[in-house]
């Protein structure tokens, strides 16, 4: 057998356990996630190269959140981590010419965001997405909680980078 079809073999045979491992109920100690997403927007009267240029970039969240931002990997590709206040890492997942996801691998409710530019006429609109499991919270006024807690933080970052991208 080649060195290839080996390798092959061995990716089938580790996706094939990966699955059955998802496919699993999940334990009684812990409970089945509970994903919440909440997508919000908000229009800029600039062209999408002047948006992006001024809150596009990956560190940029430093100025939204009124934080620090350090790379501690990469220089803003995917695979790069970013250091925000000294405590949270985010790994960038994916990018677009007009957006990225980024994830916390160490949190454990499998937070995800995602931050979108696309023209809007003639200006251009910011979509912010969150995904996340919200399951280890107590209660449902708990989950309702945060969910509400993250609509108004995420707004107002938009209100941010509207007011950023917008200055002169």
């Amino acid at each position: 057998m080649n060195y290839r079809i080996t390798s092959i073999m061995g990716a089938a045979a580790t996706l094939a356990m990966a699955g059955s491992a998802f496919a699993q109920p999940a334990s009684p100690e812990k409970k089945p996630a509970e994903y919440v997403s909440i997508v919000q927007d908000i229009t800029v009267a600039k062209p999408i190269d002047a948006v992006m240029k001024k809150v596009g970039g990956y560190c940029d969240i430093a100025g939204w959140f009124k934080t620090t931002c350090v790379y501690t990997m990469g220089k803003g590709e995917v695979g790069t981590n970013r250091l925000i206040g000294g405590r949270i890492n985010e790994v960038m997942v994916a990018k677009t010419a007009t957006s990225y996801t980024y994830a916390q691998p160490l949190a454990p409710n499998s937070y995800h965001g995602t931050v979108e530019f696309q023209p809007d006429g003639k200006g251009t609109k910011i979509i912010y997405s969150l995904f996340y499991d919200v399951s280890m919270l107590p209660d449902q006024a708990a989950k309702d909680k945060d969910e509400a807690g993250r609509k108004t933080m995420f707004g107002n970052v938009l209100k941010t980078m509207k007011a950023a991208a917008e200055a002169p």
